[in-house]
């Protein structure tokens, strides 16, 4: 009786300790549930890799700040010619263990760039296969496993040397890879088929196979008690959720929306829960852990794509790859704090704990420069809906402009094109910018390059006469015909 009696005043007594404390939720992604919180401070750095400017965005998390930049190569037309140096569209994040180096994938040299944290140097750039799309280190931070996505392997670094140490064979496009807390497993998922695959750590050796829903997986997570992995798959607008110790069954398979991009986790007061990006509808979607009930839909803006957490899960922070910014999301009432301007299509995201643990970590950033300046365009349902289901950026690159549509509503696995219309309605001659086939959700994204600015915006007085303004639509294309327009520009 008295044994029961101590274990129920100790409880009580631990109970009322832990209410007096402050709120500590221990274990943001990718940590384990035991590793401490770490609160918001200006040690920390929040960091997006930008595929068009070529530069990595800094961020002081505590006043929501942009500090600089990191210049990893140059605008278009300057990657046009051969690339002898610099990197070119610079795509994934991840960062070390000890939070004192990030690793940068370029998807278009072929590259690893290693930062230091610190200073925001190059510390050493290392070039791997095809196309690599993320890169994250190990939990003992011995290793740095790239997903080489254009090819079918992952590359093993040696995260001391920062050189090459073993190849992992997978299936055609490893899309991503995350590792368990505990650091036994790394589980990648595929961009081309239809099949996660589950390695062990310690000897690289594939453990276990999880059926997609779909080939292409762009971003995969671990929740911090090493219980679950959610994926998201773009090409149909859905995540998934598997077991993460063997058998490594399929929990639930959710249909997110069209353009279901990046997933992450968090731990807060109300329990644990994934945040989900959906690139089609612009916005964040938040999902419990434990029933996969959703429980919140947040607007945040153009083109959502990465997403990580405070090192407190406070704050999501979420790169809005069509609007040039990055969102701060207050994840206790899930409504977005702050919006701050960076480079252009932030793709990964990450927030670094104590990046800086001396002095203001300004040195060596550079201005935004070019990199800020783009134009909007909203294409909305020819029927005269009015909400946009196309969303256009043009990001300026000096005389021409990159030009992304992340085009949404339309009919799944039919050809299209995106062109400009000599009238506003759509009709007329239209002069083709890009073709593109939408996926089973309906969506796409679409890339063009040209002074697209200029041909969509008014004609100045005394300008030329053929100097005309020009309307984007989008039409479908039918056996090289193209046919009534679909969605046109708002106005």
């Amino acid at each position: 009786m008295k044994t029961e009696a101590t274990r129920i005043f100790r409880a009580a007594l631990a109970a009322s300790f832990l209410a007096a404390m402050p709120c500590a939720f221990a274990g943001q992604a990718p940590g384990a549930a035991s590793a401490p919180d770490i609160p918001v401070s200006h040690r920390d750095r929040v960091y997006a890799a930008e595929q068009f400017s070529n530069t990595v965005s800094v961020i002081d998390p505590l006043d929501n700040r942009l500090l600089g930049v990191i210049r990893l190569g140059d605008p278009a037309p300057a990657n046009f010619s051969p690339l002898y140096k610099g990197q070119l569209l610079v795509h994934g994040m991840g960062f070390s263990p000890d939070h004192r180096t990030l690793a940068v994938v370029s998807i278009g040299s072929n590259s690893v760039t290693f930062i230091d944290t610190q200073t925001n140097t190059v510390k050493h750039v290392t070039y791997v296969g095809r196309s690599p799309h993320e890169a994250f280190f190990t939990p003992d931070g011995r290793e740095l496993w790239v997903t080489v996505r254009g090819e079918d392997y992952v590359d093993v670094l040696d995260a001391a040397t920062f050189e090459e140490k073993t190849r992992i064979k997978v299936p055609a496009g490893p899309g991503m890879q995350i590792f368990s807390p505990d650091g036994r497993y790394g589980y990648v998922c595929s961009s081309f088929n239809p099949e996660t695959e589950v390695i062990s750590v310690a000897d690289h050796r594939i453990v276990g196979k999880v059926a997609q829903a779909s080939p292409f997986c762009p971003n995969i997570a671990a929740t911090p008690d090493g219980n679950e992995v959610w994926f998201t798959l773009k090409d149909v607008g859905k995540t998934q959720v598997f077991e993460a110790r063997p058998p490594f069954a399929l929990l639930k398979t959710i249909d997110t929306g069209p353009i279901t991009n990046h997933v992450n986790i968090v731990r807060n007061a109300n329990g644990m829960f994934a945040y989900v990006t959906i690139g089609g509808l612009n916005e964040v979607k938040v999902f419990r852990t434990d029933d996969f009930s959703q429980v919140a839909t947040i607007p945040v803006g153009s083109l959502p794509h990465g997403a990580w957490p405070s090192g407190d899960g406070s704050r999501l922070y979420v790169g809005l790859e069509n609007a040039d910014a990055m969102a701060v999301i207050d994840t206790l009432t899930n409504k977005v704090l702050a919006n701050v301007p960076i480079g252009q299509a932030p793709q990964a995201v990450a927030y670094v704990p104590e990046a800086v643990p001396r002095g203001d970590g300004t040195s060596n950033l550079q201005p935004l420069g070019i990199a800020g300046s783009t134009a909007q365009i909203a294409l909305l349902p020819r029927a005269g809906a009015t909400d946009a289901h196309t969303s256009v950026t043009l990001f300026d690159q000096g005389l021409s402009q990159v030009m992304q549509a992340a085009v949404a509503g339309l009919q799944p696995k039919r050809s299209y094109v995106l062109g400009l219309a000599d009238r506003a309605d759509g009709s007329g001659a239209i002069d083709v910018l890009s073709r593109f086939t939408t996926n089973p959700a309906g969506a796409a994204i679409v890339n063009a390059v040209g002074q697209i600015r200029q041909a969509v915006a008014a004609a100045d007085p005394g300008s030329a006469p053929n100097d005309r303004r020009r309307y984007l639509v989008i039409a479908p294309e039918t056996d090289g015909k193209i046919g009534v327009p679909v969605q046109t520009q708002a106005l």
